[in-house]
């Protein structure tokens, strides 16, 4: 007999939000939600700068947890938004969202809090954690990345032996005499350009071909990254070509040297077999150096999930609730 896949909770609203000021001209949204006295959980979105889905609410047990979203500089609910092509990227880095994310504790007044979140949200954890590891009681990552220029020469050029009729048409995105070399750093100077018309042909370029990487994941969401609204899908770029250009300002190999530091704290690592943008390499790796951590694979599901993945989602939150 089959068993039907965990359900998420009930749809909930935030009892708070607001902006947070976080210097350099930038305000950070972030709410909560759930229990104002319950045990505190951060949702860390993806991208860098996809902006927070409020769906994340619904992983946690709304009695239990104090729910804290945000929005990472330049997206979704935050100001300034980086569509706008007056907005300086030089206030966006790695390190200003690991600030941001320590400054919103405090106003929050919380002394440690479980992290969750998936792809590029799990650099951002890791490092986060390595830095403050007394502040975190806990980690479930889904989809783990480390943003080392490894995973990103493997993501936008690796993969042309995989999908060599998309990948050309990517590559053709750029100027013709950039094709030859770093197409993220191609891209990421086009998002610059000041035409507009040239910056959103080459964000649409850009998400043709991350649509094209997780197009067999009939059990996820396929088509997600055109489909989003043109200031979103403006901002994502951008922000994404500016973070991976930089290999997000990461020393390579750090955040698996230093995982020496999450040492007593517990961790999920909940990753697809099938996930062709972040291999399951990365997560084996991270599993390998942090033995206060459980890798769980997910044989069905690729980047963007699957019923199967959605279930250990919520299992490994649930563990966090008891």
């Amino acid at each position: 007999m089959s068993v039907s896949p965990r359900q998420p909770f009930p749809e909930i609203e935030p009892y708070a939000s607001g902006l947070l000021d976080a210097g350099d001209g930038n305000q950070i949204y972030w709410e909560t939600s759930g229990n104002p006295q319950g045990r505190p959980a951060l949702v860390v979105h993806g991208g860098p700068g996809a902006g927070g889905g409020r769906g994340g609410r619904r992983t946690f047990d709304p009695d239990v947890f104090r729910i804290v979203l945000f929005d990472q500089r330049g997206c979704g609910e935050s100001r300034p938004h980086a569509s706008d092509p007056a907005v300086d990227m030089a206030h966006n880095t790695t390190e200003h969202l690991l600030a941001d994310m320590e400054l919103l504790r405090e106003q929050l007044g919380i002394e440690q809090w479980l992290l969750f979140g998936g792809s590029w949200a799990s650099t951002l954890i890791l490092a986060y954690t390595e830095r403050h590891p007394e502040r975190v009681s806990g980690i479930v990552l889904v989809g783990v990345t480390m943003t080392r220029p490894q995973e990103i020469d493997w993501l936008y050029h690796g993969l042309r032996l995989l999908l060599p009729v998309e990948w050309e048409r990517f590559r053709n995105g750029a100027p013709a005499a950039d094709r030859g070399g770093n197409l993220v750093e191609a891209y990421r100077r086009l998002m610059e350009h000041r035409d507009p018309a040239v910056r959103e042909k080459a964000a649409r370029e850009w998400c043709a071909w991350e649509d094209a990487v997780i197009a067999h994941e009939q059990l996820g969401a396929p088509g997600q990254y055109s489909a989003r609204p043109d200031a979103a899908l403006l901002a994502f770029v951008r922000i994404c070509t500016h973070y991976f250009a930089h290999a997000a300002w990461l020393e390579d190999g750090r955040l698996l040297r230093d995982a020496h530091r999450l040492a007593g704290i517990p961790g999920v690592l909940i990753h697809g077999r099938l996930d062709l943008s972040a291999p399951l390499q990365t997560a084996w790796e991270l599993a390998r150096a942090w033995p206060d951590a459980e890798l769980r694979v997910i044989d069905d599901s690729g980047h963007t999930g699957s019923p199967a993945m959605k279930t250990a989602v919520l299992e490994a939150v649930d563990r966090f609730a008891r």
